[in-house]
């Protein structure tokens, strides 16, 4: 039996500084993340100082944010102070470390204003090159159905921080994606097919990512943005997933004219419901994505690896990314995923009418 891997803030950070965000002399660098991620924190801003970088370091404390729906003002809520917008202005670059835990009830809708008044903030932050991670917590891995070794274990090897160079690693993904994106530019229109779904997107002049690991840590998706008015049919989602800290089974969602027309679910309903009133964009696909990496094999309940399983299909509603052509502008950016694979009942891709991936596997 193979031992399990210790977790590795250290190595973990060096990736991070040198190939996500490949720090730089002088620049100015946003790390940002919960006080639960203190070891991974004080590594990447050890990392980034010996790299010649100024770390900015801006730290929450677990649950801030339900505080601030909670109990903020209307001001609050409504409004990202000057300064804030400011100082991000004033950064090349931005870490963000996610670091799940047991979320408190919110108001889903004071929740949908505070997100809303925070796009003009994430938009400055996306205009500079950014990445995001995950920090091990206890509550990841309950909600992943692992023990916290196990789901160390779990991190470093999707990282690929067991391989003796997760950089070269990560360039092997890199090259394998290009290929699929070879016949994926060519393509006008995907068809998804799966049980409880039955769903076509045009993406035909639009530009797809091949994300290596340099903005996702860990990666493995090739996505675009599909032209907005394109979304025709139905989508059943038979992957958990969470927003704002609320799991959401069973999601379902029509689409007519590239918007949402119908949804429901069979769990956390008043959540979609909640997100797709955010605000006009919410009800319109920024991105499909496609995953790749066949070395997630399970669902953790964290969509930063659930998206990346491959043999999975995912639809981001809300913002577009503007490098894919994309242009739905949203408060909202929410990934939510459809398994392909035999095991979960079998599914298909189809580009211009011919069968690109079947079961979770691609033709190519």
């Amino acid at each position: 039996m193979t031992s399990l891997l210790a977790y590795d803030p250290e190595r973990h950070a060096e990736l991070l500084a040198h190939y996500c965000l490949s720090a730089q002399p002088g620049e100015r660098l946003l790390v940002a993340a919960s006080t639960a991620a203190e070891p991974l924190v004080a590594a990447t801003s050890r990392a980034l100082l010996r790299a010649g970088a100024r770390p900015a370091v801006r730290l929450s404390y677990p649950g801030q944010d339900e505080d601030f729906a909670a109990l903020g003002a209307d001001a609050i809520l409504d409004e990202v102070p000057q300064a804030d917008l400011d100082d991000m202005r004033g950064m090349d670059g931005s870490l963000r470390i996610l670091t799940p835990d047991a979320a408190r009830p919110t108001d889903a809708a004071r929740t949908a204003r505070l997100l809303a008044a925070r796009a003009g903030l994430a938009a400055l932050r996306s205009q500079k090159k950014w990445s995001l991670t995950l920090y091990p917590t206890p509550h990841a891995a309950a909600q992943a159905g692992m023990s916290l070794p196990e789901f160390e274990d779990f991190v470093m090897r999707a990282m690929f921080l067991d391989r003796p160079d997760p950089v070269a690693a990560w360039g092997e993904v890199r090259q394998t994606q290009a290929r699929l994106i070879e016949r994926l530019t060519r393509a006008d229109v995907v068809r998804i097919e799966a049980p409880g779904t039955d769903l076509t997107l045009r993406v035909g002049g639009r530009t797809w990512a091949n994300s290596d690991g340099k903005r996702n840590m860990p990666s493995g998706e090739v996505f675009t943005g599909p032209l907005e008015d394109s979304a025709e049919g139905v989508v059943t989602f038979t992957v958990p997933a969470s927003y704002q800290g609320v799991v959401v089974r069973g999601a379902r969602l029509v689409f007519r004219a590239g918007q949402v027309v119908e949804a429901s679910a069979e769990e956390g309903q008043e959540v979609l419901l909640a997100a797709l009133d955010t605000d006009p964009g919410a009800r319109r696909l920024g991105e499909l994505g496609i995953g790749t990496n066949f070395g997630i094999q399970r669902a953790s309940g964290n969509i930063l690896f659930d998206e990346k399983i491959g043999g999975t299909v995912h639809l981001a509603l809300g913002k577009s990314y503007p490098e894919t052509g994309g242009v739905n502008a949203s408060a909202v950016h929410w990934d939510l995923i459809t398994d392909l694979r035999v095991a979960a009942g079998g599914g298909r891709l189809s580009l211009d009418g011919e069968v690109w991936q079947e079961g979770g596997q691609f033709r190519v």
